[in-house]
């Protein structure tokens, strides 16, 4: 049997715990609207009085929006996001770094390193995974049909190829265009790293499914995460196919068409807001 004091007190917490709901509200933290019921008080406290029910109901949905309110007030309150820290490289200095490589076996059949090509502010990135005979031949990434192909794409989103960026993960050929091994692509790697954090494009689109590995690390294959925005040190990556395996399986065209519709949208969208 409780006292007329402590139903005085049960009465002060619920106007209080009222209080405080309605100040969170007013700073915009959302769930505090839903209104505890008689037994989900009872569940805390064992009281036929609903007044000390809706209390002790409402003291939970107290601490349950204080929680949200220290996501939505003051953000994640865990470690900030690796964002890429802007260079002052030039591409001629990361390439008089590279020489002429021996790092990796790829050297012994190269006939000329392949080095990133395109502007060097550009808003957008292209990234394959290693040059073919022809790229080989006229040291330049994406001139084969493959290469005819994605400056093609390029053009069908209203740019020109001089206006992005072309590299690969590998700058060296392949025997038989077959794909780079995981060591071969590590010795390569931190040169395209230290291009991207030197030009620091809005968007990467990594083309196939070697690239996409190499660059995010993802565990996923291609056909799982094409299409969907990923993130490299705050830079967008979006991953679809290679313009190779378009050339094998023309079907895939639609897909990566989507694909690269969303890259233009967001490049749209990000130029307006800046104007």
């Amino acid at each position: 049997m409780q006292t007329e004091a402590e139903h005085a007190e049960f009465l002060a917490l619920l106007k209080a715990a009222q209080e405080q709901v309605a100040y969170l509200k007013e700073l915009g933290v959302e769930g505090t609207e839903k209104q505890p019921t008689e037994t989900a008080g009872r569940k805390g406290f064992a009281s036929d009085k609903p007044e000390e029910a809706y209390a002790t109901a409402a003291l939970q949905h107290q601490v349950a929006a204080a929680a949200t309110a220290s996501d939505s007030l003051f953000g994640d309150l865990s470690s900030p996001p690796l964002r890429i820290q802007k260079s002052s490289e030039t591409f001629e200095e990361i390439w008089a770094d590279i020489g002429d490589c021996t790092r990796c076996p790829l050297y012994q059949g190269r006939t000329n390193i392949v080095h990133t090509d395109g502007n060097r502010k550009a808003r957008l990135m292209f990234v394959g995974e290693a040059p073919g005979a022809d790229e080989d031949a006229q040291a330049r990434p994406f001139v084969g049909r493959a290469g005819q192909l994605l400056t093609k794409i390029i053009e069908a989103i209203g740019l020109k190829r001089e206006e992005v960026l072309i590299g690969n993960v590998n700058r060296c050929r392949p025997p038989a265009n077959r794909p780079p091994t995981p060591e071969e692509a590590a010795m390569c790697k931190p040169f395209l790293l230290r291009e991207i954090a030197a030009v620091q494009p809005e968007v990467i689109v990594v083309l196939g499914n070697t690239a996409m590995k190499n660059l995010l690390d993802l565990k996923q294959g291609i056909t799982r995460v094409r299409g969907q925005f990923q993130d490299y040190q705050g830079v967008k990556v979006m991953p679809t196919f290679h313009p190779a395996y378009l050339l094998r399986d023309p079907t895939k065209k639609k897909e990566t068409w989507e694909d690269i519709k969303k890259v233009r949208d967001y490049l749209d969208s990000t130029r307006k807001q800046e104007s």
